[in-house]
């Protein structure tokens, strides 16, 4: 190459850094806004029926909500997060095809558990049982809703998965009116379900993509490698917590539950960031993987440690809000929920800590690593949790899982180190483009 071939070389070089850098902030902006919108749908939603309903009434609707967490993880185990390691930024038809399977295999397992859910409710009966009953009607909406979402990202337009959301926190506006009127747990649990239909719907529209369930089993059939151990993984995640939850009520009471969940309502932001964290950083991290390796674990570090940090940060101040704010905000459920800011902060900041190194594993497709370290995690959580509850009742609870957050994400990183290094020492075949 002559000397003003390889200057022209290295101008187009140096101005495609920027441009890539300018494209990576605008999908990191969006993913941001549709996080802040998704934390606030789910912020005012606790809010809204912790002061409805009062302490006992909101405990029966934290377990629906976080049994709605494990089903949730395990769409994204078999459907989405299949999507986000092996379609973030390929051709537009190779996306089209894959998301019409993803998707479709969304709402196929939310008609699945959906039904089971229904069944056991029935059968349980109560309060508890009638809210199971309401949730296996709603899920189906709720995971499509999410799996639009996951789509979105996918492709690198997260305006789309903003606008989705919004349109849900619209509708989800009348659909608390009228659940507040009828006042009951079933009510506010079909309401927010519900609600969810809208956005379902008109995923639809914005991708021009009807869900195929005639696609599911070809689906899992062909992402089963990953789809198996993530599956397991993101079900003893959110079954780790749902099981703290069944435990602490059984151990403490089922006020214990609505307490908790009062706390960890005053870190919204920062649990349902992490809830949906893999829609932005998963596929920004396979992007980075792709153009420059070499930057992937200061990638990683650099997301985990921000939230980390901003937990921190808002953690302080909520230690600084008055009283008055506080039973503004959360009713009757604030003067003891207030007692459990620390360790539920300490928690999340451990939680976002390690949120940097799964998505590292992710994206390296380092599906046996990531599923011993959620599974490390999962342990010490449900560990640390009831094993707190048993010796200092609900505040030994929140220090137990504080503790054990803090020791999984150690677990986390020790894993990524490991697989970073040994992509270093056995490097994948580079794939080049004509």
């Amino acid at each position: 190459m002559t000397a003003e071939g390889k200057r022209t070389a290295t101008d187009r070089a140096e101005g495609a850094r920027p441009s890539a850098k300018r494209a990576l902030a605008g999908r990191l902006s969006w993913g941001l806004a549709d996080q802040a919108v998704c934390s606030m749908n789910n912020f005012a939603v606790g809010i809204y029926v912790a002061r409805s309903l009062g302490v006992t009434a909101f405990g029966v609707f934290s377990l629906a909500w976080v049994t709605y967490g494990v089903v949730l993880n395990v769409s994204r185990g078999l459907a989405t997060d299949p999507l986000m390691v092996r379609f973030s930024g390929v051709p537009t038809a190779s996306w089209r095809a894959a998301v019409a399977r993803s998707s479709g295999t969304a709402l196929g397992v939310g008609a699945a558990l959906g039904a089971a859910c229904l069944t056991v409710g029935v059968g349980l009966g109560g309060r508890v049982g009638t809210a199971f009953a309401c949730l296996g009607v709603v899920l189906p909406a709720l995971l499509l809703q999410d799996a639009w979402r996951f789509a979105f990202f996918a492709a690198g337009t997260g305006r789309k998965a903003f606008v989705n959301d919004l349109v849900w926190a619209v509708a989800l506006v009348p659909a608390m009116v009228v659940a507040a009127r009828v006042d009951s747990v079933p009510a506010f649990v079909l309401a927010w379900g519900a609600s969810a239909a809208v956005p379902a719907v008109y995923g639809c529209l914005q991708s021009r993509i009807r869900p195929r369930l005639t696609g599911v089993r070809e689906w899992l059939r062909e992402h089963r490698d990953l789809g198996s151990r993530y599956l397991v993984e993101n079900v003893s995640n959110s079954g780790a917590s749902q099981f703290r939850a069944y435990g602490l009520g059984a151990i403490v009471g089922v006020g214990a539950v609505g307490v908790v969940r009062g706390a960890e309502l005053l870190l919204g932001p920062f649990l349902a960031l992490l809830m949906g964290l893999s829609l932005v950083t998963v596929a920004e991290a396979a992007r980075v993987l792709r153009r420059a390796p070499h930057r992937l674990g200061r990638f990683c570090l650099l997301l985990g440690g921000t939230q980390a940090a901003a937990a921190l940060l808002w953690g302080a101040a909520l230690l600084l809000m008055p009283d008055r704010f506080g039973e503004l905000v959360l009713g009757g459920v604030w003067h003891a929920s207030s007692e459990l800011i620390v360790p539920v902060t300490l928690g999340v900041a451990g939680a976002g800590l390690g949120t940097g190194a799964a998505a590292g594993l992710r994206a390296l497709a380092a599906a046996r690593r990531s599923l011993r370290s959620q599974l490390f995690a999962s342990a010490c959580y449900v560990a640390g949790g009831l094993g707190g509850a048993a010796v200092a009742g609900t505040a030994g609870s929140a220090w137990g899982v504080a503790a054990a957050t803090l020791g999984g994400s150690a677990v986390w990183w020790l894993h990524l180190r490991s697989a970073l290094r040994e992509r270093r020492t056995h490097p994948l075949p580079e794939v080049r483009t004509p």
